[in-house]
C-alpha cells in the first residue's frame, strides 16, 4: 500500500480531476483545511478543482511514509508552488490516509504547518 501512496500523490502532481477520480468513492471522506470535512466523490472531485484553481503551479513531495496498521498510513509531504495573485506558496503537511482493500480511499485527512496563507 506504501507503493499506493507514491501513485496518488503522482495523480495529485499530475492536477488533473480524471487522474484523481479513481482513488475515491462516494463512501470516501477527506479533510482538506481550510473546507470543511466532506464525503462523496463529486463533491471531492469539486474540492480539488477548486484548489487547483487557486494556484498557477503548485507540487507535493512526500518525504517520509509510516504505517498505521489497518491499511492506514500517516505521511509527510512538502507543498510548494505559486498562488494565483499571492505570490510563492510552500507548506509542511502530514497526512492521514486509509484505504480499503482494493486501494480506494476510504479517509484522507491533512494538517498543515502554517494556516497563515489561507486567511
Amino acid at each position: 500500500m506504501i507503493c499506493k501512496i507514491s501513485n496518488f500523490m503522482e495523480d495529485l502532481n499530475s492536477l488533473d480531476t480524471d487522474h484523481l477520480e479513481k482513488w475515491f468513492t462516494d463512501e470516501s471522506t477527506i479533510w482538506i483545511p481550510p473546507a470543511k470535512e466532506i464525503s462523496g466523490k463529486s463533491r471531492i472531485l469539486a474540492l480539488f478543482r477548486a484548489i487547483f484553481r487557486r494556484y498557477e503551479k503548485i507540487e507535493w513531495r512526500v518525504s517520509e511514509i509510516f504505517h498505521l496498521g489497518n491499511n492506514k498510513y500517516f505521511y509527510q509531504t512538502t507543498s510548494s508552488g505559486n498562488m494565483n495573485g499571492r505570490g510563492n506558496y510552500s507548506n509542511e503537511i502530514c497526512t492521514v490516509v486509509q484505504f480499503s482493500e482494493c486501494g480506494k480511499i476510504l479517509y484522507l485527512s491533512d494538517y498543515f504547518k502554517d494556516t497563515k496563507v489561507f486567511n
